[in-house]
C-alpha cells in the first residue's frame, strides 16, 4: 500500500524550505485539487463512482451546497468534505477553533481561527443528498448516507476528543480510510447476488441507480479566460444574449482576427465586437458540436459571473473571455 511520505506525484511540498524549525511536519500535504486524483489512485474505483463538487439542492431547493468528494460503493454513498487546515484543532460547541503557532522574528506567535463546525455541515449536504435522491425516485437507506470530513495537512492536529470522532479522518488515518474501499470480490458478487434489505449494502441495482442521478447533478459553471486562467462559480447572464441552460451547454467567446468589415467600424471609431456561440448540451454531430445560436455583442459587455465562495458578482469583459461552460 501506498504511504503518505512517499507519494511526490500526488502532494504539494510549497516552497520547500526547512520547515521544522517552524515546528512544522517536513512531510508534504495533500491538496484538493490533487486528492481526488489520490483517491482513484489508491482505491482502484472506477471514475464513474467518484465525484467531485456536486452542488446538491437543500430540502426546500432553495440554495445548492458542493460537497467536495462522493464516494458511491456497496457499502454506501461517502460524503467527503476536505479541509487543508494546519494547526491544532479543538471544538467549543458549534465553532472550532484551529490554533497555529508561527515564529515571527524570532519570536513565538500564536493564531487562532474560528470556523463553523465542518461535521454539522457535511451532515447537513449528506441528508441533503439522501432527499435529491428520493425525489429522484431512488431510495436507499439514509444509514448508507456517510459524511466524513477529511484533514489534509499532516500539520493539522486533532485535539483528544476529536480524535474520537467517527466522522473525522485525520492525515495519518487517509491512507486506511481510502483503503477500506477496496471491496473483495467476494462482497461484490455477495451484493450483486443478495437483496439489500438482506445484505445491508446497497445492490448493484441501487448502485446504477444512485449512479445516474449524480451525474446528473451539476457543479460549479467554469468560464475559461483567453489567458489560460479558469473561474469556477455560477454564470449569471450577459446583456444581449438569451439562453436555455437546460439546452446549452457550453458558450465560446470569439472577435475578428482578419479584416472584416466589424474592424472597418472599428477603426471608424466603433466599438469592436465579439461573437458569442452557443452549442447544445451534450450533444455532438458527425461534424462536431452542435450549434443552437449565436449573437454579436460589444467587446466592452460585462458578463456576470458569481464566483464560488464570494459573495458579489464578479464582471468579467467579454473581450477577454474564450469560452463558458454551463452545469446542468
Amino acid at each position: 500500500m501506498l504511504h503518505l511520505g512517499s507519494r511526490p506525484a500526488f502532494y504539494s511540498s510549497g516552497s520547500g524550505e526547512p520547515e521544522n524549525t517552524k515546528g512544522q511536519s517536513l512531510e508534504p500535504s495533500l491538496t484538493p485539487q490533487n486528492f481526488l486524483q489520490y483517491v482513484r489512485k489508491l482505491t482502484g474505483l472506477k471514475s464513474e463512482h467518484v465525484f467531485c463538487n456536486l452542488r446538491v439542492p437543500n430540502q426546500h431547493q432553495t440554495a445548492k451546497d458542493d460537497i467536495n468528494i462522493i464516494i458511491l460503493t456497496g457499502q454506501g454513498v461517502f460524503c467527503l468534505d476536505l479541509k487543508p487546515w494546519r494547526g491544532t484543532v479543538s471544538a467549543h460547541k458549534r465553532v472550532w477553533h484551529v490554533q497555529l503557532r508561527q515564529e515571527d522574528q524570532g519570536l513565538p506567535k500564536t493564531c487562532i481561527e474560528q470556523e463553523d463546525d465542518p461535521v454539522q455541515a457535511i451532515t447537513t449536504k449528506t441528508v441533503n443528498l439522501c432527499h435529491h435522491l428520493k425525489r429522484s425516485g431512488v431510495c436507499v437507506q439514509q444509514r448508507l448516507f456517510i459524511p466524513r470530513v477529511v484533514f489534509l495537512s499532516p500539520d493539522c492536529e486533532l485535539d483528544e476528543e476529536l480524535r474520537k470522532r467517527k466522522e473525522l479522518v485525520s492525515h495519518d488515518q487517509v491512507d486506511p480510510f481510502l483503503a477500506s474501499f477496496r471491496e473483495s470480490y467476494v462482497e461484490w458478487v455477495s451484493d450483486a447476488l443478495t437483496p439489500s434489505w438482506f445484505s445491508g449494502h446497497q445492490s448493484y441495482r441501487q448502485m446504477e441507480a444512485v449512479r445516474a442521478v449524480l451525474g446528473r447533478v451539476g457543479t460549479w459553471d467554469l468560464v475559461q479566460l483567453r489567458g489560460g486562467e479558469q473561474l469556477r462559480g455560477d454564470y449569471q447572464g450577459c446583456p444581449y444574449v438569451a439562453l436555455d441552460r437546460q439546452e446549452t451547454g457550453t458558450l465560446e467567446f470569439s472577435s475578428a482576427k482578419t479584416l472584416s468589415p466589424d474592424l472597418l467600424w472599428a477603426l471608424l471609431g466603433h466599438a469592436p465586437q465579439v461573437t458569442v456561440r452557443m452549442y447544445k448540451r451534450g450533444a455532438r454531430g458527425w461534424l462536431g458540436k452542435t450549434l443552437t445560436a449565436s449573437a454579436t455583442i460589444p467587446s466592452a459587455t460585462l458578463v456576470l459571473f458569481k464566483l464560488s465562495g464570494e459573495d458579489t458578482e464578479a464582471k468579467i469583459p467579454a473581450s477577454i473571455i474564450h469560452s463558458i461552460t454551463l452545469s446542468i
